[in-house]
């Protein structure tokens, strides 16, 4: 287990490192001078003014070089400072940060407090009525946006009912977006959870604790729930890393203070550096969220842990 932990980190820290140096020479992938894109709109971009600052972001020096000095700085803690009003990139993003991984883990709790029941009481009635109505429901699910959801939602409980803010920071104010990215992403839940279970429940072991007399609930709860997790895990997993990210919209939609609002505003504004930052936190969560899985695995499947 002790390898399994050492070998996901070794992995997780290769893999960030290649994040920075990619978000590193991203300001030379955008097409155009990145200075001129910055002060396109600003009254004193004479060339004096973008001379200074080229020569504050380093883009006066050669690619390599740059890309060096920001794998540097960013193993230092310094993701560089704001174009607009000159603040450090890496404060506003873990001022923010909280909110979102906020944010995302009541969207992840919504989505398996209803996705997981949803999918073991369609793998109990497999082919039946209830079955086919839980996974029409899920592919409604999947299909809808995420934008058009949140609109509908404030304007059930927000503008019609009043029950719930439209933008707020405080508990109240999450319910709504939570409730977005969980109804969002509890469809995703509920068909892998059916599928899980649906090809435990055939399986020998299975029909044998049947036969012995167990009770339906002491079948499912110990016998089938443990090998079902190992693939319930995997998509939720998956889903907390597209909430990290993925909540950029949803964020917007409710004026929610997270990493994803700022983005939003730093591409409008074309301010590079927080761009830059936030890919490279962003990126950083999603790594140490599935290294976090991966040792989760080891823990509920032992053959993980014999591959290292």
């Amino acid at each position: 287990m002790v390898l399994l932990i050492l070998w996901r980190i070794l992995i997780a820290a290769s893999t960030i490192i290649v994040v920075i140096v990619l978000a590193g020479i991203l300001i030379h992938i955008v097409p155009g001078d990145p200075v001129t894109a910055m002060m396109a709109q600003s009254v004193s971009a004479t060339p004096e003014a973008m001379a200074e600052l080229r020569s504050k972001l380093g883009l006066d020096l050669p690619v390599w070089h740059q890309v060096l000095n920001y794998l540097a700085n960013v193993l230092r803690g310094d993701l560089g400072t704001t174009i607009r009003g000159g603040e450090p990139v890496a404060g506003l993003l873990l001022m923010r940060l909280p909110n979102t991984f906020m944010l995302a883990t009541a969207g992840l709790l919504t989505a398996m407090a209803i996705g997981v029941p949803l999918g073991f009481l369609a793998a109990l009635n497999r082919g039946r009525f209830t079955d086919m109505a839980i996974m029409v429901i899920a592919v409604l699910g999947v299909s809808i946006p995420g934008f058009w959801l949140g609109l509908v939602l404030i304007q059930i409980f927000a503008l019609n009912l009043g029950w719930l803010p439209v933008a707020s920071s405080g508990f109240k104010g999450m319910i709504l977006p939570a409730l977005t990215l969980g109804l969002c992403y509890s469809a995703l839940i509920a068909r892998m959870t059916r599928s899980s279970l649906v090809d435990i429940l055939s399986e020998d072991y299975i029909r044998t604790a049947r036969a012995k007399g167990l009770r339906e609930r002491e079948v499912l709860l110990v016998h089938a729930l443990k090998p079902a997790l190992i693939s319930i895990v995997t998509v939720v997993g998956l889903v907390f890393a597209y909430l990290m990210g993925g909540q950029v919209v949803v964020e917007n939609v409710f004026s929610w203070n997270g990493i994803g609002r700022l983005a939003v505003q730093a591409m409008l504004e074309r301010d590079y550096p927080m761009i830059q930052g936030f890919i490279v936190v962003f990126a950083t969560a999603v790594v140490i969220v599935t290294a976090s899985i991966d040792i989760l695995y080891g823990l509920l499947d032992p053959r993980m842990r014999r591959r290292t």
